[in-house]
């Protein structure tokens, strides 16, 4: 438990959803004081119990899974069979006792990522469930608001396909605007330039970014070439562009000099937006996400220490936490019908007789 009552203490969430998008926005309630159930059944877990690794110690298992465990901390776990009559009406029961009901749909894909006359290429994860999570979690605190406020309910229908279309808003304008068709670029940008990712010293690579011929000329001094700003090959940003094989040697010869995090701090100096490509080792010592306690160590039954990644954002006055680790799979059917539904004793073992909790 935390220190300071949370924000959303009080808020009662059932989750029928699997996988990433529905769980997400779950355990973003979670996190700052909501009481989220997720159900399942044991005959039909979450897909990300049982399908997606890593798993512990490499060997499967219902309450193994670090994938599960990333999307569901600070939950309970219950299980109910809603193939049998009763499962039904004891979720049906939950369903009058809870303030919001989430359960999720299929992630989509993009065609625009990848390089120039090549496959697109696919994203890495559930990209497009990240993005309909959040959206998902503001359009349900609005229900939830709207709904103390009025005492009528609302349905949500969120798509993940038309929320992945936010982040496609600048291609989408310069098509109805222009009728172009956007094609896949790879690390090019239609302003910046150069825009890209150079490689360093120890196989380290560096992202950097220059967006006018100011951010240019900075550069330029930086890595000690000050004549390349008035090179007429690089002057302007459609010279850059049409010499952008020179340009990059350039650009790696100087940094194959330097370790990426040197690199970064040299160029960060002179006011160039660079940052080294950081991998997942690195991701953990990242001094910004130490700072903000991105991630969470908790301990989980089965898994031992896990770390947890906490949401992107935080309250000053009623700050969240990872408030506990991701349950194991029905570890929480005593408390939940118990202490929350409140069923008596001859009502959870009647449940229990008809193999609702399997």
């Amino acid at each position: 438990m935390t220190a300071v009552a949370q924000a959303l203490a009080g808020l009662k969430v059932l989750e029928f959803g699997g996988y990433a998008a529905g769980p997400h926005i779950g355990k973003v309630l979670a996190n700052f004081g909501a009481s989220t159930i997720h159900m399942e059944s044991r005959e039909r877990p979450d897909g990300f119990r049982i399908q997606y690794p890593p798993f512990k110690d490499n060997r499967h298992g219902y309450n193994r899974s670090g994938c599960f465990a990333f999307f569901n901390d600070s939950k309970y776990s219950v299980t109910v069979d809603l193939k049998k009559p009763a499962g039904v009406a004891l979720a049906r029961r939950m369903a009058q006792w809870c303030d919001l009901i989430v359960e999720n749909m299929r992630a989509g894909v993009c065609e625009l990522t990848g390089v120039p006359d090549g496959p697109p290429m696919l994203l890495y994860g559930p990209y497009i469930d990240y993005i309909a999570s959040l959206l998902g979690t503001s359009a349900a605190l609005a229900g939830v608001i709207r709904s103390r406020r009025t005492g009528r309910g609302a349905l949500i229908d969120l798509s993940q396909y038309e929320c992945g279309l936010v982040f496609m808003g600048a291609a989408l304008q310069d098509f109805f605007a222009s009728g172009r068709v956007p094609t896949r670029c790879g690390n090019d940008d239609p302003l910046a330039v150069p825009h890209g990712a150079f490689p360093c010293r120890d196989q380290e690579w560096l992202a950097l970014s220059c967006w006018s011929d100011a951010d240019f000329a900075a550069l330029a001094q930086a890595i000690g070439d000050e004549t390349l700003a008035v090179d007429a090959r690089f002057a302007s940003a459609a010279a850059r562009r049409a010499n952008i094989e020179a340009l990059e040697g350039v650009i790696s010869a100087w940094t194959a000099q330097h370790s990426a995090e040197a690199a970064a701090v040299a160029l960060q100096a002179a006011g160039v937006a660079a940052y080294p490509v950081v991998s997942m080792a690195g991701l953990y010592a990242d001094p910004q996400l130490r700072a903000r306690r991105q991630f969470r160590v908790r301990r989980h039954a089965e898994m031992g220490d896990h770390a947890y990644c906490y949401p992107g954002f935080d309250l000053a006055d009623a700050p969240g936490d990872i408030v506990g680790p991701a349950p194991c799979v029905g570890a929480d059917n005593d408390f939940v019908f118990r202490d929350l539904i409140g069923l008596t004793e001859a009502e959870y073992d009647s449940y229990r007789q008809q193999g609702v909790f399997d």
